[in-house]
């Protein structure tokens, strides 16, 4: 019997479409110029890039001089996060309206590592004090809190629009208006305003003017486009400390030859996108409540993130008394891919800190699958998956060596426990 092939992994990355692929591939072969070279073959392509870039400014409502290409969402995020509190005009900004020599920087504690990562580190040098906000049981930010964190010094906050692995959507329009609000009550050009847009692009309608965005990151690999290619908007006036210095490309910001196969596949994506957008989020909520619903059938499940403002493709379920990555191997087996979290930390054991942020315990967070639904899931696919699944749970459980019947304890309700069984 041929072995069955459900990938629910999108969150991770997503086929290539078949239209990006023909529209990439002349790119490769025929019209391969660089587009710094001043012959024929090196304009073809640097016209093709110019098209490409009017094509994605149009896709979030932005100025084509905007549009940063970079190598995916991981260098967008470093480049905005970095290049923000690196550059030495924003530091003498602040430094002078403020008095304070470091500035300050705000992120929620549900970001993606390609913010989180080089803000701690930032923060561990001395060069920035930062505050990670907290987030509720279903992980999303609170604007009041929000605000209250703000201060004269504080340079950026950069809170994403919809979270990789719960898949919650953020009030971010709230945020930038919040933001916008006390700019001008301070009469202060800050704080600049951030958010990453990776998992959302394929299913919300992007506006900067609306977000009231500064930066904004969004990658191909979400939308089905290439791997390997990334935008940053960059609101005209904001100033960045180039990453990669060298020739000169992309606004002196990310200096090296174009990768133009990608970038003309990523424009072709993002106009896919805009057609099929309202289609394919009306299909997968559909495909996506089903699934829910059929796996916290299964005995001592929960559902993480938000029940209704949350992605249409997104259901993340702990199943408490097993370990996730075994469930992944398991369901593999049956054909079923699927992820503990987010792709880019599958080299880590540690628990899910976004599971762990929104106050459940460490055995949740262990427990927790990522399915993420794509264009081309089909109901047999959900049923299938709603079947396997409760034989894979019966068996790891089964196997594990704590088997605890318990009510989904936050860590707070553990640790009471904990104490009550010491004494």
């Amino acid at each position: 019997m041929k072995k069955r092939n459900v990938y629910l992994d999108h969150a991770a990355t997503t086929p290539t479409d078949a239209r990006v692929v023909r529209e990439m591939k002349p790119f490769f072969t025929e019209r391969f110029g660089n587009p710094s070279s001043f012959h024929s073959a090196g304009l073809n392509a640097k016209n093709a890039i110019s098209r490409a870039r009017i094509t994605i400014a149009n896709f979030i409502g932005a100025h084509e001089d905007e549009i940063i290409f970079t190598s995916g969402g991981t260098e967008s995020d470093n480049l905005a996060v970095i290049g923000i509190p690196e550059t030495k005009f924003h530091r003498d900004a602040i430094k002078v309206a403020t008095g304070k020599e470091i500035p300050h920087v705000i992120t929620s504690g549900i970001e993606h590592h390609a913010v989180l990562e080089p803000l701690l580190a930032y923060q561990k040098k001395g060069k920035i004090h930062l505050t990670v906000l907290p987030v509720d049981r279903y992980g999303r930010v609170s604007v009041s809190e929000l605000k209250q964190s703000l201060r004269p010094e504080t340079l950026l906050v950069s809170i994403m629009s919809a979270n990789n692995e719960i898949g919650t959507i953020q009030p971010i329009e709230e945020i930038g208006r919040a933001i916008l609000r006390w700019r001008k009550s301070e009469n202060s050009p800050y704080p600049l305003f951030h958010t990453d847009a990776c998992q959302s692009a394929g299913y919300q309608k992007l506006s900067v003017e609306k977000m009231h965005a500064d930066l904004l990151t969004f990658s191909g690999s979400k939308i089905y486009g290439p791997k390997g290619v990334g935008v940053l908007y960059v609101r005209r006036g904001v100033r960045l400390t180039p990453r990669a210095i060298g020739g000169g490309q992309e606004k002196n910001l990310r200096s090296g030859t174009e990768n133009v196969p990608a970038i003309v596949g990523l424009a072709k994506a993002v106009e896919i996108v805009e057609r099929l957008r309202e289609k394919d989020s009306y299909g997968l909520l559909r495909l996506r409540d089903m699934l829910a619903e059929g796996l916290l059938r299964i005995p001592k499940t929960i559902l993480n993130g938000h029940p209704t403002e949350r992605l249409p493709n997104s259901v993340n379920i702990s199943f408490m008394d097993i370990e996730g990555e075994a469930a992944v191997l398991y369901l593999d087996a049956e054909g079923i891919m699927t992820s503990t979290g987010s792709a880019c930390a599958s080299v880590s054991l540690d628990p899910s800190h976004v599971i762990i942020a929104t106050g459940l315990s460490y055995e949740a967070a262990h427990g927790s699958i990522r399915f993420t639904l794509g264009r081309e899931t089909t109901e047999k696919e959900i049923q299938y998956v709603v079947k396997v699944m409760p034989g894979v749970v019966e068996r790891l459980r089964e196997m594990s060596p704590v088997n605890l019947d318990m009510k989904y304890f936050s860590r707070e309700q553990e640790s009471e426990s904990l104490e009550k069984n010491i004494i």
